[in-house]
């Protein structure tokens, strides 16, 4: 059978992998933003805690692996890489090697399930910068938002409750159903998707999946809030609110004792998890009295890797073709009005 394309590319967001490569790494992240070096070398306090190695490599790498075995799986040979935004293996040096190697059109898959200008369109531009700045003869697309994947709230669901400790009742007034994703400035969280404001609706469509998940598998039906973490912009800026521990600290003020949180806008326990909420939110959670239970991302979750290689499938058996009006990844979706970087199209699927 003919596929679409000729190889996948696995989009990551990239982390330093020892001591010496902290700072360099935070200088690419942050790159035009004017931050000062000791301001990078404070942050890069959170990741010389582990040792100067982000755990998002390793993951993205079993990720990696566990596509690729998958796509085995089902009948499909086909080359899949991964490239790193901010650390080796840089995207451009991925094309080129499979150019090198004879591939020709590139589907795209990011490490991040929404829209919006840093979950997919900075993707894009990764892909169009790198061919851009290679002068490769390669034709790239991107896979849309894969946040509508049953399998991904079904994961998450099932993640969730074997991650509750005997006896919590989800119902209980005293108990909170919490998830969180990272906060954006409004700005973009308004030009996201197609028709604006789907990085919201989308999160808040796949944290209703995973309550009904809940209700579906033991009868109990909770409430439950959406909350922010990981902001960096300047106070000036309004960012989606309301912070994690600003909302463990009210939930503390209405008498909830126990804080179920879900990082649903994330795919992996990486940096930011393992800091803002092991750590921080744990400790807001802990001078308050609170008892906080953290519940895994998905991860290597064979349901959600089932899907998530399902949907590649399905594209790669589909022409590779570039999206219209109101459809993911058209035109100037998710638009940054800071950049105007070249970007790649991404795959023809309308918006949900």
């Amino acid at each position: 059978m003919s596929l679409g394309y000729d190889a996948v590319v696995l989009l990551g967001f990239g982390g330093p992998e020892g001591t010496d490569e902290v700072v360099p790494f935070l200088e690419r992240v942050t790159a035009g933003r004017g931050i000062p070096r000791e301001r990078l070398v404070e942050v890069g306090q959170h990741y010389f805690t582990l040792g100067g190695v982000s755990p998002i490599n390793a993951q993205n790498r079993e990720l990696l692996a566990a596509l690729r075995a998958e796509l085995a799986r089902a009948g499909i040979g086909i080359d899949v890489e991964l490239a790193n935004r901010n650390s080796p293996p840089f995207v451009a040096d991925v094309l080129t090697e499979l150019a090198g190697r004879g591939h020709r059109r590139i589907l795209g898959v990011a490490t991040a399930a929404y829209s919006g200008y840093s979950a997919c369109r900075q993707y894009r531009e990764d892909l169009g910068l790198a061919i851009e700045a290679t002068g490769l003869d390669l034709e790239a697309r991107k896979l849309p938002p894969f946040y509508d994947l049953p399998e991904f709230p079904g994961a998450i669901t099932e993640l969730l409750l074997a991650a509750l400790p005997t006896g919590l009742d989800l119902a209980a007034p005293t108990t909170r159903l919490v998830f969180t994703t990272h906060s954006i400035p409004d700005s973009m969280e308004a030009a996201s998707g197609p028709a604006g404001h789907a990085y919201l609706t989308q999160h808040r469509q796949v944290a209703g999946r995973v309550v009904a998940g809940i209700a579906a598998a033991n009868g109990t039906r909770c409430d439950w809030d959406l909350v922010f973490q990981s902001r960096s912009g300047p106070p000036h800026v309004p960012w989606l609110e309301p912070d994690v521990n600003d909302a463990i600290t009210e939930l503390a003020g209405r008498g909830v004792t126990d804080v179920v949180l879900v990082p649903i806008g994330f795919i992996s326990d990486h940096m930011e998890v393992i800091w803002d909420l092991d750590t921080q939110a744990a400790q807001t959670a802990a001078g308050l009295g609170v008892r906080l239970v953290r519940t895994p991302t998905v991860g290597t979750h064979p349901g959600f890797v089932a899907g998530l290689a399902g949907r590649i499938a399905e594209e790669l058996r589909s022409p590779a073709t570039a999206p219209g009006p109101g459809q993911f990844c058209f035109a100037d979706c998710c638009l940054n009005p800071r950049s105007h970087a070249p970007v790649v199209p991404g795959c023809a699927r309308d918006a949900q």
